[in-house]
């Protein structure tokens, strides 16, 4: 048996702190503070080192048998009719989206930089992009971003540098999420962030842009082609944030004068998954290409005639100065957008207007039962897609503790934003004794039964 040299010992128990006393010293000396723990000052010295009261160690077999208790006591979507939507939305997946986007060639693959081992990646970000392209009536799209909400906060970005204004106007009616996101990015940077009523659009003229979210965060449509013309006519870019699915049935934002389209297409092919990770469109016109963020594919041809696709335009903080860079967008949500492609390419253009089709009458068939409960009513006359808000006698809080208790995942509470305001949703998913369920309790708790 051999014994560690007592130095190479310490040295291999200090590996993983690379700085010196002197450097620490320095790194405080720089910021100001006496020691370290002046850093943690804002923490109530009740709480910087609490006691742990860990239990005993268990097995591996006891773990996973606590874990599955653990689990049993989730109420999922897929135990219980749900209708909650609110931007996460429930549809049926075909079994082979997955499957596909689960081979290896795709599950593994990295940044495709280099061309002409990334063929297959490329052409995937490439039918993505032509997806969306089709969808959103726009000339050009990119090979997505993180989600829908960042989208839009690029969106209105973009439109800044475009235009070289510090405001920007948002519609009241988006998700609060991204309302929050577009202020995240916006207010560090100097860039004034207001709200309008798209019923009344303001004067755009100082704005880069007007925004707006069709349907709006309430399910409701909102009069996009007036706040279009009111941002062209102030000199504002028109900027439209939509859910992928619906534009199978909905009139594309291309057609009605948008200059930039952003949104979410979670609703193509992508579970829930608490909340992420989702994949975020973004197209515009062909103008404004340079701007655009993230990463774009682009199709060419070799000099054998070949086709081929690579990455254009890459102005991104990878790629070029970050001060000139259109984005700190550095990536794609590839797997994802993958996913979106698959399950676009499946239903093809007959079965996407299909499936928005099958959530709209759904939808307003539940809304028709649920009006027809006294003291219920909609909470605008408003057309809607998938998603509609109700005013209910009773506060929606109230109404969905007693819907969970009969086996029912009710709509959303927003009473901060509408009086017992109530938003339900109702996708291809749910059955016609679903929605009919959903409406006799709901009759039921409000009648007192």
């Amino acid at each position: 048996m051999t014994t560690a040299h007592p130095q190479t010992t310490r040295r291999s128990r200090t590996s993983y702190v690379p700085h010196t006393e002197a450097d620490r010293r320095q790194m405080l000396e720089t910021i100001g503070v006496a020691s370290i723990e002046d850093l943690f000052v804002d923490i109530p010295a009740a709480l910087r080192n609490p006691t742990l009261r860990l239990p005993d160690g268990m097995s591996e077999m006891e773990v996973l048998a606590h874990v599955e208790q653990l689990a049993e006591r989730n109420v999922t979507v897929d135990r219980l009719p749900s209708f909650l939507g609110a931007g996460a939305y429930r549809h049926f997946i075909p079994s082979a989206v997955w499957q596909l986007v689960g081979r290896n060639e795709f599950y593994t693959s990295y940044t495709p930089y280099q061309p002409e081992v990334a063929q297959g990646t490329l052409q995937a970000m490439y039918e993505f992009q032509s997806f969306v392209a089709l969808l959103t009536g726009m000339e050009v799209a990119n090979a997505s971003v993180y989600d829908g909400a960042s989208g839009l906060a690029e969106a209105m970005l973009m439109a800044v540098r475009l235009t070289n204004r510090p405001r920007v106007a948002l519609a009241a009616s988006v998700h609060p999420d991204y309302l929050r996101t577009v202020e995240t990015y916006l207010v560090p940077q100097g860039i004034a962030v207001e709200r309008f009523d798209p019923a009344a659009p303001p004067d755009a003229s100082g704005f880069a842009c007007l925004a707006i979210q069709q349907p709006s965060f309430e399910g409701f449509l909102v009069p996009a082609e007036q706040v279009g013309e009111a941002a062209h006519a102030g000199g504002a870019l028109f900027v439209v944030a939509a859910d992928a699915l619906s534009l199978g049935m909905l009139r594309p934002p291309g057609d009605y004068g948008a200059d930039i389209v952003v949104g979410e297409a979670q609703s193509c092919g992508v579970p829930l998954q608490f909340g992420g990770p989702y994949v975020g469109i973004f197209a515009c016109k062909q103008k404004y290409i340079r701007q655009l963020p993230g990463r774009l594919v682009g199709g060419t041809v070799d000099h054998e005639g070949r086709r081929g696709y690579v990455l254009t335009l890459q102005a991104r903080e990878q790629h070029i100065r970050r001060e000139r860079a259109t984005s700190n967008i550095c990536t794609s949500q590839g797997l994802i957008a993958l996913a979106a492609t698959i399950y676009l390419a499946l239903l093809g253009k007959e079965g996407v207007r299909q499936v928005a089709e099958l959530c709209y009458h759904k939808a307003h068939y539940a809304a028709s039962l649920l009006t027809a409960i006294p003291g219920v009513r909609l909470a605008r006359p408003d057309p809607f897609w998938c998603e509609f808000t109700l005013q209910l006698p009773l506060p929606p809080s109230v109404v969905n503790q007693k819907l969970l208790d009969r086996g029912i995942l009710g709509g959303l509470d927003i009473s901060d934003r509408i009086p017992n305001g109530w938003l339900v949703c109702v996708t291809e998913v749910n059955s016609r004794d679903e929605i009919e369920r959903l409406a006799a309790e709901t009759r039921a708790i409000v009648e007192g039964r």
